[in-house]
Formats: structure tokens, C-alpha cells, sequence
């Protein structure tokens, strides 16, 4: 008998939801997550968490936003969760509804439900035709519109993504009531601790350092281990540690990928220098820039000077 083909292995998968959110948009970018199991979540610890504890593969998280910075929570929960790594980066622009009751209309809404990260970058469009409103925090863009439905919510409307349409019966008030047209939330997939994906000549390599001590200069000394070896920062961000006043961790993307000498060799100088790294992954960058550095920064220099200083230790006679 010829044996039955195998099923696939279904994958889980955890986003911030419910169904609608800019997270769910993101996770939608991925390939090898379409046609699997995704489960919504809470909040961002409850993602990482189920990552940890084995309850989905991967989870995909906010980590970044253009207008706001970095996403406190995220960050620091990286810093702090042991055995997670980064695969991927997914960019999605930041479009916002404000939606009502089935029959409401604008001139009904004097309470808004909004996530308060929404509601900041929707702030001027409000000032300017709801002027008398107040805001009402959600736990989420989605959640925000989802308590107007369920009578868990006593706002008049919510702030929510445009994929809300598509899920639920709500009343479209208005359109684009965002602030900055460009802006744009970046979304990390972050999975159990795994090798990180072969380099592609456009990639990310992010980072959270802790300096030795606080003395004049100790920041200077860390970012040099980067600037010597021709690297990149495109983000770099402080949290406190919160063990004492004036502690911090820096969280940082480097241009470039661990298999690259200089980023192996800029690690190894953090290591030397930091109490504590914690490498989050390397992986390909969601807007595939390919990364351009000076020729003396090349892998093949690096080799070389490499292979020089071992002819010296070993006696070899020099080349002329």
C-alpha cells in the first residue's frame, strides 16, 4: 500500500487583537504564517508569552512607530523575556476610521473610545470637529469600536484601523483622521531562540546594551564599537533599567547582519565592553534597503588583517 501523505504542521501564531487590528495587518504580511492558526491576544506580554511557553511558534509585535518612537512595552519586555529572537520586520502604514453605532452621526459624538497611542496621532483632526470631546482609553484600535457593539463602552465612537469596517457593523463617520499622512508602525516576529536567518545584503541586527558604569564618555565608548567598524545605528532608544535612578539599557538597530565580519567584530567589542547584550536576531529589513558601507569595512579586510595577525604570532615571515 502506498502511505497516506503526512498533514502539514499546522503553525500558531500571536497577534494583538482582536480581528482588525494593525498587528493582524502585519502578521498578514508573512508567508509562511498564511493558512495557519492565529491566535489573538491581549497585550504584548501575552504574546511573548505564549511564544515562551510553547503555545504558538511566533508572535508578532509593535516595536517602532514614526510618529511616537518605540513601543516602551515591547522594548523592555525584550530586554527582560529570555530565549526570544527576531526574524523578521513588517512595515504598516498608519490609516485611522472614526467609527459610531449603526445610525449615529457625526454630529452625535461628544465621547471618543481611542487607544491612547490613536488618539495622540488623531488629536488635531479632533480638535478641529469635535472640539468639546473627551477621550475614553481601549485596550486596543479594535477594542475601542468592538465596546461600542457589545455596551461595554458608554463613548459615542471609536478611533479604529479601516479594516474595522470589515468585521463589524459600524457606522462610518470619517475618513483619514490621522495627522501625519506618513506614518508608519514597524511590526518585529519574534519566535523561540533560533539561528538567525542566512544574510541577504539588506538586513537588521537589533541589540539591547547596558553601559559598565556612569561615567563621562560611556555612552560615546559603547557607539563607537559601531562607528569604528563602519555601522549604521538607525535606531537608538534609552529605558530605564529600573533598578536605580539614572540606569539605563539602550536598544538598538545596527545596519547589517552577524555574519558580516564587522557586526561579528563590533558584537565581540560589546561583549568585551557591556555587562550585558542581549542580541535579538538578524534578519531582513522590511523595506529590503541593501546596506552600503566603506570598502574598508569589507568582510575581506577584515580576514585579511585577521590571517596577518595570526602570521605574526605564528613567526611567519612578513610579505613585502
Amino acid at each position: 500500500m502506498i502511505p497516506e501523505p503526512e498533514a502539514p504542521v499546522r503553525r500558531t501564531y500571536s497577534y494583538l487583537g482582536p480581528a482588525g487590528t494593525f498587528t493582524e495587518a502585519a502578521l498578514a504580511q508573512v508567508p509562511e504564517a498564511r493558512g495557519h492558526d492565529w491566535r489573538p491576544v491581549r497585550n504584548v506580554a501575552e504574546a511573548l508569552a505564549d511564544v515562551v511557553e510553547g503555545r504558538s511558534d511566533a508572535a508578532m509585535i509593535a516595536i517602532e512607530n514614526s510618529v511616537d518612537g518605540g513601543v516602551s512595552t515591547a522594548q523592555d519586555a525584550l530586554a527582560t523575556v529570555p530565549g526570544l529572537r527576531i526574524v523578521g520586520e513588517y512595515l504598516v502604514p498608519v490609516r485611522f476610521v472614526l467609527v459610531g453605532r449603526p445610525g449615529a452621526t457625526l454630529a452625535d459624538v461628544s465621547l471618543v473610545a481611542a487607544h491612547p497611542v490613536a488618539y495622540a496621532q488623531c488629536l488635531q483632526w479632533l480638535s478641529r470637529h469635535i472640539p468639546a470631546h473627551a477621550h475614553v482609553p481601549a485596550a486596543s484600535n479594535v477594542a475601542s469600536a468592538v465596546g461600542l457593539l457589545d455596551g461595554t463602552s458608554d463613548a459615542d465612537a471609536a478611533i479604529s484601523p479601516p479594516g474595522i469596517l470589515e468585521h463589524h457593523d459600524v457606522e462610518l463617520l470619517a475618513e483619514d483622521i490621522g495627522d501625519n499622512d506618513n506614518a508608519v508602525t514597524r511590526f518585529v516576529l519574534v519566535s523561540r531562540t533560533v539561528a538567525s536567518p542566512p544574510p541577504t545584503g539588506a538586513d537588521k541586527t537589533s541589540l539591547i546594551v547596558e553601559l559598565p558604569d556612569d561615567h563621562p564618555g560611556g555612552l560615546l565608548e559603547m557607539l563607537e564599537q559601531f562607528a569604528t567598524r563602519g555601522i549604521n545605528l538607525s535606531l537608538l532608544a534609552s529605558r530605564p533599567i529600573g533598578d536605580a535612578l539614572g540606569r539605563y539599557r539602550f536598544v538598538i538597530d545596527a545596519d547589517g547582519h552577524v555574519h558580516d565580519e564587522r557586526m561579528a567584530d563590533a558584537l565581540m567589542g560589546l561583549r568585551r565592553y557591556s555587562p550585558k547584550v542581549v542580541f535579538l536576531g538578524s534578519y531582513p529589513r522590511a523595506d529590503r534597503a541593501v546596506v552600503r558601507y566603506p570598502e574598508r569595512y569589507s568582510d575581506d579586510v577584515f580576514v585579511e588583517a585577521r590571517d596577518w595577525l595570526r602570521a605574526l604570532i605564528s613567526g611567519e615571515p612578513e610579505e613585502s
